[in-house]
């Protein structure tokens, strides 16, 4: 168990802390002339066959709210120490609010130095505390007089906090590594170490890790679990971490050392906010203010969601945008301090750490929030599902959640699941059927605007009519619509079953002719004058022949008066993904080369994918390549295609 300290300077924290377990946690020079804590005091009470309980000791100083913050975060019990003489005062408010705010599970409050006053003032001292304490998380809270000199009720509050984690069960649900740096400095024999509470997760010597925000990755050498040499660190621990692969100037106080799988930075976050009371006016959009989250902070601008504005005392869904990234996970508490960082204002639950930026207001999107705000994932999880028609992007769990146990979470929920390469989205069924509906409305409405054309390929489709979707969804959609008979496919065409094209008795004919002559040469076909001196047609004909081939899937025209078998294009289609996958990018000199191509030919294939959108072209200061759409639904069909000998002519 973490024990967090709070409450105004010159209380008593430090002494009370060194009373409980024998450690003087002013460290600093400066601290000890003084006789004030500048910075976090660790301390540990030895537990007999039990984990040390661990104590951060805050300072309690107006200006140091924020390393007061840092320490607070993640503490399991939270000791609001009021001494007796001065009895509450400025930062016993706002510590107090505080502990409130970040939602810390247990508390006790110490009433300090009894030695100094009578009776009486300690009766009234402790009514002030009562009063102050209602209506918080608090509320409820034990009160031990103390002293620090002369010993009076520390041996009860000891016994106490022993209670209180004997008590603590540990969630053993899976997750992803996550420690939060609250110090940073260099050890003989260890190199540099990170010490922290861990939030999620294990980790053990040898692990590797990444530090966020960046795109660091460390290796742990050594560890130690409050206080002790340890094979693993679990969550509630304070853990020392000996990293390998950074300096100690490359890291700071408030990042965090997460498992890569799960490492991301929030720079759009959306939140659930609640304001404090005692505020003279209420919170409105377009407000700075600082948010504190583990041992960090950065400033943001506010946007409400839902309300116009927040009235002291209130709560309301809004989005914060962070002018620097913090390492934020779904469930996080987090504080928000005002523009001038000199008063805490509220605080609230982190909701989705990769808030949209687009329709971030509408109602469908309230709703899917008012789901995030759940605590068990399993039924917030489900919860989403019915909530988000476009369905939940499963992959993003592990860098949003710090869950990667997707599969566990849906058991028992009904559900219709599409995975395509790194894309993995889970719809309920009836989403899914009206998703499914939705595709086949969508070719309907082309038809009727476009009478003329056989169908829309995929890509046309996706971005005409679900644009807020994943291509790979709507892939998944049209071949089961496809397999059920509601659609038909002509080549990368999508169409109605009634409004495939059919070729005449001619057009079959003339098609069985020339796929022989375009693919003797797949990769150079011949030109529409040479296909027509050899089938004996006018040039005219035979150009108005292979058009309408195009138009059923057979053929494709790359440019005016050349034309390459649907055969040819899949091959080529394959060419391009294995020169990207073998090169890291596709360039039309290693497309040449791979495909026997003059470079002209070449180019003239690349920019035809282009155009039918399986390719994007990147022109940047002389830099000229092609970059294969992931996920592309027209790749997918072309690669498809049977053979030849095979594919029908309808």
């Amino acid at each position: 168990m973490i024990v967090g300290t709070a409450g105004h300077i010159d209380h008593g924290k430090t002494a009370l802390v060194r009373a409980l377990t024998g450690v003087d946690t002013d460290r600093l020079p400066e601290e000890k002339k003084r006789g004030i804590s500048i910075e976090l005091g660790y301390a540990y009470l030895p537990v007999e066959a039990a984990p040390a309980m661990g104590f951060i000791d805050v300072p309690g100083h107006e200006r140091l709210v924020h390393t007061m913050l840092a320490g607070a975060t993640g503490i399991d019990f939270g000791l609001l120490v009021v001494a007796a003489d001065d009895g509450v005062m400025p930062q016993t408010r706002e510590h107090l609010a505080i502990l409130h705010l970040l939602g810390v599970p247990q508390a006790a409050c110490a009433i300090t130095k009894v030695d100094r006053v009578p009776a009486d003032r300690l009766r009234e001292v402790e009514g002030e505390v009562r009063v102050l304490l209602a209506g918080t998380r608090l509320a409820e809270a034990p009160i031990f007089d103390v002293s620090s000199i002369d010993g009076t009720g520390i041996d009860a509050l000891r016994a106490h906090l022993l209670a209180a984690q004997a008590g603590i069960r540990r969630n053993a649900a899976p997750g992803a590594f996550r420690l939060a740096i609250d110090r940073v400095f260099t050890l003989d024999g260890a190199g540099t170490v990170v010490t922290g509470t861990v939030f999620a997760g294990e980790v053990r010597i040898g692990d590797e890790l990444q530090v966020v925000p960046g795109q660091r990755r460390v290796r742990v050498r050594s560890l130690r679990a409050q206080n002790r040499a340890a094979d693993c660190g679990r969550p509630g621990d304070r853990c020392a971490l000996g990293l390998a692969g950074i300096e100690v100037a490359d890291i700071a106080r408030g990042q965090w050392v997460v498992d890569p799988r799960a490492a991301s930075g929030s720079s759009r976050v959306d939140v659930r906010i609640d304001m404090l009371p005692h505020l003279a006016k209420p919170l409105r959009s377009g407000a700075a203010v600082h948010v504190h989250a583990g041992a960090a902070h950065a400033v943001g601008r506010v946007a409400l969601l839902d309300a116009e504005a927040v009235p002291p005392g209130s709560g309301a869904l809004a989005q914060i945008v962070l002018q620097q990234p913090l390492g934020l996970w779904t469930g996080d508490r987090i504080v928000l301090r005002d523009a001038s960082a000199s008063q805490t204002i509220g605080g609230g639950q982190v909701l989705d750490p990769l808030a949209p930026v687009r329709y971030r207001r509408v109602p469908e999107r309230l709703v899917q929030l008012q789901a995030l705000a759940l605590a068990d994932p399993a039924q917030r999880l489900a919860a989403l599902l019915q909530a988000a028609p476009a369905g939940v992007r499963l992959d993003a769990l592990p860098v949003s959640w710090g869950r990667s146990d997707a599969d566990a979470l849906l058991r028992g929920v009904a559900h219709q699941r599409v995975r395509r390469g790194d894309i993995d989205i889970a719809f309920t069924p009836s989403h899914w059927q009206a998703f499914a509906d939705a595709v086949v409305e969508a070719v309907r409405g082309f038809h009727q605007r476009f009478p003329d054309e056989p169908g829309v390929d995929l890509a046309r489709l996706s971005r005409m009519a679900f644009a807020r979707v994943e291509p790979a969804v709507v892939q998944a959609a049209a071949e089961t619509l496809v397999e059920a008979g509601r659609l038909a496919r002509q080549g990368a065409w999508l169409m109605l079953p009634e409004h495939a094209v059919r070729l005449s008795e001619q057009e079959r004919v003339f098609a069985e002719r020339i796929r022989p002559l375009l693919m003797a040469r797949a990769f150079d076909p011949p030109w529409v004058r040479d296909v027509a001196a050899a089938t004996g047609q006018l040039e005219t004909v035979t150009r108005v022949q292979l058009n309408r081939l195009a138009k059923s899937g057979i053929v494709y025209q790359v440019v005016r008066d050349l034309f390459y078998d649907a055969d040819a294009i899949a091959r080529l289609a394959a060419i391009a993904q294995a020169v990207q996958a073998e090169c890291g990018e596709l360039r039309a000199a290693a497309f040449r080369d791979r495909t026997g191509l003059g470079r002209k030919r070449a180019i003239q294939i690349l920019e035809f994918f282009d155009r039918i959108g399986l390719t994007r072209r990147i022109h940047a200061r002389g830099d000229d390549k092609h970059v294969l759409r992931s996920n592309h639904p027209l790749q997918g069909l072309m690669a498809n295609q049977p053979p030849t000998s095979q594919r029908p002519i309808s």
